[in-house]
């Protein structure tokens, strides 16, 4: 039995009335804050505030950005994940919020789930990851800086326990045998501070807070952590060339939305920065940090999610890494 050609007419009309009755989504309605779960300053904080700033007068709303640090990126994302899912309060993060929880201590459970409690919206850049040391230790790179770690109580600085340079630091000092004593701060730039100063021996870090200290000579560059040399750091060579084979770690920013954020919302955040992040002048400003830039779709950001999740997971429990 078939529909006859009236009422086949007759569905579609009443189709197109249902829809046509469904409200369009206001946004955005008010203002739009970011909130950056690190200090102001740091790696991320740079690109959320560069990102706002253009992004704004596309917008036409006004966007703030916040800083929230503690808790490896936890406190600042449990905000996010609290907020109203309408798009107005977004997560800036790196991806250490993928990691942190694989170092909750004992049967404590994370304040927020980091796949299931939001949507991806994009990935904007990443950073190459660098080891830096005081130049009066006498290293000049990973394999000198090795060499002296076996003769001596070396010390390591991070951003924060559970952060990508925590891993950076454990991975270093499983591949090279040797033992480093870790000390996390809250955020990369007091970590780079104490390690200039003397305080602390050695730091991995992102290009953007240490390019001006290699440069002027305050730090030196030991290695890059990447599989291949950074153009900003032409002359320092990876890691894996210098015989460290499994140190390879990459830092990568991502902008998150609480779970259920409409769709059209999501799409429209994603389509505005990314055509942000062709720009030609914003595209040169994020370059000139040491970020590479990248984008994509929300599902390109969702299976690096999942991938660095899984990742870090198997290694923190290979190197038995604890928040300690």
């Amino acid at each position: 039995m078939t529909l006859s050609s009236q009422c086949r007419l007759h569905i579609a009309a009443f189709i197109f009335a249902a829809l046509a009755t469904v409200p369009a989504i206001a946004f955005p309605s008010k203002q739009i804050t970011i909130i950056v779960p690190f200090p102001a300053g740091a790696g991320p904080d740079v690109v959320a505030r560069l990102l706002a700033e253009r992004l704004a007068p596309v917008l036409k709303e006004t966007i703030v950005v916040e800083n929230r640090p503690g808790a490896s990126g936890m406190v600042g994302a449990s905000a996010v994940a609290r907020a109203p899912a309408d798009g107005h309060t977004l997560l800036l993060t790196p991806n250490t919020l993928f990691i942190a929880p694989h170092l909750t201590a004992g049967d404590a459970k994370p304040p927020v789930d980091v796949i299931a409690d939001f949507e991806p919206v994009i990935m904007p850049s990443q950073t190459t990851m660098v080891m830096v040391a005081n130049p009066k230790l006498g290293a000049t790179s990973a394999r000198d800086f090795a060499a002296l770690a076996k003769k001596q109580t070396i010390s390591y600085a991070s951003s924060g326990n559970g952060s990508v340079l925590h891993i950076a630091g454990a991975l270093f000092a499983s591949s090279a045998e040797i033992n480093m004593t870790h000390v996390p701060y809250r955020g990369i730039a007091p970590a780079v501070t104490d390690v200039i100063a003397g305080h602390v021996q050695v730091t991995f870090a992102g290009l953007a807070p240490i390019t001006q200290h290699v440069n002027s000579g305050a730090l030196t560059a030991l290695a890059v952590l990447d599989p291949k040399r950074s153009a900003a750091l032409p002359t320092i060579p990876t890691a894996m060339e210098q015989g460290f084979k499994d140190v390879s770690v990459e830092g990568w920013y991502a902008v998150l939305a609480p779970k259920g954020t409409p769709r059209p919302v999501i799409d429209r955040l994603n389509q505005e920065l990314n055509a942000l992040l062709a720009s030609p002048d914003t595209k040169q400003k994020i370059e000139q940090t040491g970020e590479v830039v990248l984008g994509g779709s929300p599902e390109d950001l969702a299976k690096r999610m999942k991938a660095d999740y899984e990742r870090y997971g198997d290694i923190i429990r290979r190197l038995k890494i604890t928040a300690e």
